[in-house]
């Protein structure tokens, strides 16, 4: 191979993305091929100078289009919550190196950790070098009042060692109006934020969006009183024009976006992977997209569907590795826009055939956790999802290979999820109910799951799928 053997020629030749391409060079033998590995790593290394910022016209903050969102946070151990904070300090270390100033946080992320993690790891970088986002995430009823909420505020700023907040979010709202009044504003909340707005101790005011139209277009027509600097809304290629399909109380993302565009309010972007879902297509979209583009990661099509729209100011991405963090900085540095045919293809040929697998549309965005029982609810969710997305569900006694795939599903799910912690012990409390996103009906689905786990272990005809 030629020592300027171009990065798409490269992976042209081994037929596969960055991850792949890591994976088959493990194997590598000849000096010819590590040469050209050599090259190729060179050329893939993201660079430290072409990071596209986006300008925020309320302050003229100029913005990476890649935010990192810190609820995923790498750990030392396989328990989960066991951080790790020297991994946590190099990630920031290269995202702020290469060009990213948006850390996005919440008092809630990571079981309360993850303002502490990531205050320690900015703390190390000049307060100049990033702008830092967190959340009044007061939704249990006894962090509501004024005192409670107003305490959340100020640890906020004791946790991420700061003496201003430069983007501060009301957190998920959508649920109700009664709940937006009882969380922000009979308790006088709002008021305070606004002063504090004024103080110059927050820079800008905004709220995160999941839940009902009614609620974003009246909390949203509220602009004239609390002027709102930004708005954070789900956008993705699948919610674009099937949120509200895939589950009717979700709002599809071109209604919300389009709205924001109106009063000339900045969008920031979460879940453009869908907590992952679309970085993980069934194997024959994914060669497809790969097809299209095979320099491209599969996850980089969404992040590029993300970021393109201008009204776009951010789109956050939890990445708990560094090879996510490598691959996103290599589709924003710098984003290259989707032409109009990459659209239509997202839109249509990819959107269309992941609505018609009727997944369970869990982000594993953790907001449903902890259960009182123990049950890992993603957890379960996912395993379930990348079986039927891959194929592998055994569905009928009949099908020649259902005896292999029976097996395979109750091993991969002892693996994937503890048994104490699989769906059949689930009592139907329904305390995670209210908390999800997505508005999944929880126990209905893990008694769904539970069921289909127990007719597979009595070896009974499965006569449709969890």
């Amino acid at each position: 191979m030629k020592k300027d053997i171009s990065r798409r020629n490269f992976l042209k030749i081994l037929g596969g993305g960055a991850v792949a391409t890591a994976a088959v060079m493990t194997g590598c033998k000849s000096k010819s091929d590590s040469k050209a590995v050599e090259e190729y790593k060179k050329q893939v290394e993201p660079p430290t100078d072409k990071m596209t910022y986006r300008t925020n016209p309320k302050t003229g903050d100029k913005v990476s289009i890649l935010g990192y969102g810190m609820m995923r946070l790498p750990s030392k151990t396989e328990n989960k919550d066991d951080y790790d904070q020297d991994m946590i300090n190099r990630q920031i270390d290269y995202a702020l190196e290469h060009g990213l100033n948006y850390i996005d946080t919440s008092p809630v992320y990571c079981q309360g950790k993850s303002e502490r993690c990531t205050g320690i790891a900015l703390s190390r970088h000049k307060r100049s070098e990033y702008f830092i986002a967190t959340k009044l995430s007061n939704f249990h009823p006894s962090t509501q009042s004024r005192e409670a909420s107003i305490g959340m505020y100020k640890n906020s700023l004791k946790e991420l060692q700061v003496d201003y907040l430069d983007y501060y979010l009301l957190h998920a709202i959508g649920g109700g109006m009664d709940e937006f009044n009882r969380r922000y504003v009979d308790n006088g909340i709002m008021d305070f934020l606004m002063a504090e707005r004024e103080a110059g101790r927050i820079r800008n005011l905004g709220f995160s969006f999941h839940g009902k139209q009614e609620v974003f277009d009246e909390v949203l027509a509220m602009n004239d009183k609390y002027h709102w600097d930004f708005v954070q809304i789900e956008l993705n290629y699948l919610d674009w024009d099937y949120a509200n399909e895939i589950n009717g109380s979700n709002v599809d993302a071109s209604y919300l976006y389009a709205e924001l565009q109106k009063k000339g309010i900045p969008a920031v972007i979460m879940e453009p992977l869908l907590g992952g879902r679309l970085a993980n297509l069934p194997q024959y979209l994914a060669t497809e997209l790969k097809s299209h583009a095979p320099e491209r990661s599969v996850a980089s099509w969404a992040f590029r569907y993300a970021g393109t729209p201008e009204g776009v100011l951010t789109v956050l991405s939890g990445m708990t590795y560094m090879e996510h963090l490598k691959d996103n900085l290599l589709s924003y540095c710098p984003l290259e826009p989707l032409t109009e045919e990459e659209q239509r293809f997202l839109d249509k040929d990819v959107a269309e055939r992941i609505v018609g697998l009727e997944n369970i549309p869990c982000n594993d965005c953790k907001y449903c956790m902890p259960c009182p029982y123990g049950i890992d609810i993603p957890a379960i969710f996912v395993h379930y999802n990348k079986c039927k997305n891959d194929g592998t569900l055994p569905r009928l006694k009949m099908d020649d290979e259902y005896f292999k795939l029976r097996r395979n599903y109750l091993i991969g799910l002892d693996r994937a999820v503890p048994r104490m912690r699989q769906a059949d012990h689930c009592i139907g409390c329904g305390q995670c109910e209210p908390h999800c996103p997505q508005n999944i009906r929880i126990p209905r689905e893990l008694q769904k799951i539970s069921q289909f786990v127990e007719d597979l272990k009595q070896n009974k005809t499965v006569s449709g799928e969890g």
